[in-house]
């Protein structure tokens, strides 16, 4: 199977298997993944086959809706490429990525030097965190709090800024206090030069929104 064929088979299985999926978590956010990756991949010496597969994999089976289990999504993606007869090191790398990407695997207190890096991953995890950022992050913020009925802020619940892995991971927090746990820490983990371009825009319009949430919160015009 050639690589375009592949790639247009993996896109129909993603599609397929997040049909119904919450809104911030869906094919959509997939795509916009994917072409951003693919566009930051242009000034990047990697591999596009990963770079396309992962940033298409990497939510497959996102653990926040499988009660937390980090396996499934692996899993899922493993038996899929093994289905298209995909490389034993290409799909390595790529489970890899999937392992890897999320931002609250940052908080399990493992030294940076130690975990899995690839220029593929960091791509890859560019492209899904500036999804996270921006109009779209703060779209997809909402969204996820609405979805798991939480408040939209609380003054009397401080952000927690020396959380865990599985405090973050339980988390029930007000979405506003979502920003400083998370949203405005990404801007300065970017780990490509294109990566960190985009993020200075999109980071400062989220800064904005929140100067601007403040005031008609506290009731002025």
């Amino acid at each position: 199977m050639n690589n375009e064929t592949l790639i247009a088979e993996t896109i129909s299985f993603v599609q397929k298997t997040l049909e119904g999926a919450e809104g911030g978590h869906d094919w959509f956010h997939i795509e916009r993944v994917y072409k951003n990756a693919k566009g930051i991949a242009e000034n990047e010496n990697v591999d596009m086959l990963v770079v396309s597969l992962g940033a298409l994999l990497h939510d497959i089976a996102d653990p926040k809706f499988h009660n937390g289990d980090e396996s499934i999504g692996p899993k899922v993606a493993n038996d899929f490429l093994h289905s298209k007869k995909v490389s034993p090191k290409i799909t390595h790398h790529i489970i890899a990525i999937i392992e890897n990407i999320s931002f609250k695997s940052s908080l399990d207190g493992t030294p940076k030097k130690e975990r899995f890096n690839s220029l593929e991953l960091q791509v890859v995890q560019d492209a899904d965190r500036l999804d996270a950022i921006g109009a779209i992050g703060i779209a997809r913020a909402f969204n996820y709090g609405g979805f798991k009925n939480r408040s939209l802020f609380n003054p009397d619940i401080l952000p927690n800024l020396e959380m865990t892995k599985e405090e973050y991971k339980k988390s029930t927090a007000p979405t506003i206090n979502h920003f400083y746990e998370k949203l405005l820490l990404l801007k300065d983990q970017m780990n490509t030069n294109s990566g960190k371009k985009l993020a200075e825009k999109r980071h400062l319009f989220m800064v904005n929104y929140l100067s601007q949430f403040y005031s008609e919160w506290n009731g002025m015009l």
